[in-house]
């Protein structure tokens, strides 16, 4: 049921079975320091019902943002740092669930405006139209080993701050990722090549949080089921390294999919066919879109695992969890316009909207422009950009507006990520 708790290896017990799943946020300071809105934010989400909360990408590294207005640890936090984060914990958790800070890393996933030469696992390009992303350059072995310990540092600022729970950002073609994938992995020493060595940062980077926050504190990992690209990081892959995670102490693994250039995590086209994958045909047609990918692992491994994305309605849920293909649910959209939806569902009273069939920038008579891939991006990034605009007037207003125009939606936020950054110096 989705009220039941669920005991973690690590002994931490989440009051339910829903999750509101990390979503972007964009509402720091231009320096990176968490604020009063995000404080509004995770109050309201808190009220709302859900055993656990995640954050957007925290940063460990200034330099690699995923989006302006990032949350940013990448060093020991000075006093105002450490203030705001517990300010922030305080609020995310005053409805007794959990909240769980989501540490990342943009790897060549960071746009151009934020810094024109990323580091990554080598110096493969984003294969995305508009120039919006550099070239990046292969990190060193001495930058791996640091950037390691800044998950650490980060995980053991967001414990002693009073968060829950911590989750390494390992999917969406962020810079775990980018190591995992040996279409973009092209490295030679220890860290490229076979799987076991295209994993080695994320399992040297679990251990080293782990070493950092003890063994009572929960560890998840966001783990992409595989890139949906050919040649990319495929199901078989994603389910040795699950394996390899539940032997290092990880107490939940999240399942996701996709990268920017195929973003099946956000539902958008993406730039090529999917590669077919080795599970059930139903996934296409089930409402969720993972939870075959998940019923495939949960045969072979007896970590917990979370499945986010797609669910709308409480029956396809409570399916999830039956058929033992989810531990957790996890929303995310939903939860930008019906901030107790957790609540709700637990008592048995709604199922979910759905918006994004709606959001299209570009209107039907100028449909056969979405036959042109910058443009279809474009397209698909606006409706991302409603759903930003909507938690942005929770965070600074306590309300949403469902009848915000897509195109001042993707002005807005275009306009603001510039002011962010030119602030920023």
């Amino acid at each position: 049921m989705l009220d039941q708790p669920l005991t973690l290896p690590c002994g931490a017990v989440l009051p339910n079975r829903i999750a509101k799943g990390a979503m972007t946020e964009g509402m720091a300071t231009p320096d990176g320091r968490p604020t009063p809105e995000l404080e509004r934010l995770y109050g309201i989400w808190s009220d709302g019902g859900a055993g656990m909360l995640l954050t957007g990408n925290i940063i460990i590294d200034k330099d690699h943002l995923e989006r302006p207005g990032n949350v940013v640890i990448d060093r020991e936090p000075d006093a105002d740092m450490a203030a705001r984060l517990a300010s922030w914990a305080k609020a995310g958790t005053r409805g007794g669930n959990h909240l769980w800070a989501q540490i990342s890393h943009g790897g060549r996933q960071t746009q151009k405006i934020v810094n024109p030469n990323p580091k990554s696992s080598s110096d493969v390009a984003l294969a995305l139209p508009g120039g919006q992303f550099g070239k990046p350059t292969p990190l060193t072995k001495e930058e791996i080993a640091d950037l390691v310990q800044r998950w650490a540092i980060a995980a053991k600022a967001c414990k002693d701050a009073g968060f829950t729970g911590v989750q390494v950002h390992a999917a969406h073609g962020y810079l775990i990722s980018q190591f995992l994938s040996p279409r973009v992995n092209l490295r030679t020493d220890e860290y490229g090549g076979s799987l076991e060595n295209r994993a080695r940062i994320l399992l040297e980077a679990v251990g080293a949080v782990r070493s950092a926050v003890g063994p009572e504190f929960p560890i998840s990992v966001k783990l992409n089921s595989a890139d949906f690209q050919k040649g990319g990081f495929a199901f078989e892959d994603s389910l040795k390294v699950v394996q390899w995670l539940e032997a290092a102490s990880v107490d939940l693994i999240e399942i996701s999919g996709g990268t920017y250039e195929q973003p099946k995590l956000m539902g958008v086209a993406g730039m090529e066919d999917e590669e077919a994958q080795n599970v059930a045909p139903s996934t296409a047609a089930r409402e969720a879109y993972f939870v075959d990918f998940a019923k495939a692992m949960q045969d072979e491994v007896g970590v917990p695992l979370m499945v986010t994305g797609g669910f709308r309605t409480r029956a396809a849920m409570q399916q999830a969890l039956d058929m033992g293909a989810a531990d957790v649910i996890g929303l995310g959209r939903p939860l930008c316009l019906v901030t107790d939806a957790p609540k709700q569902l637990i008592e048995g009273r709604i199922n979910l909207p759905r918006y994004e069939n709606d959001l299209d920038l570009i209107p039907g008579w100028l449909g056969f422009l979405k036959r042109f891939q910058m443009m279809k991006a474009i397209n698909g990034f606006a409706g991302i950009y409603w759903f930003y605009e909507q938690l942005w007037m929770l965070g600074h207003e306590g309300r949403v507006d469902e009848g915000l125009s897509v195109f001042k939606a993707f002005r807005t936020v275009e306009a603001r990520n510039k002011a962010i950054l030119k602030a920023r110096g």
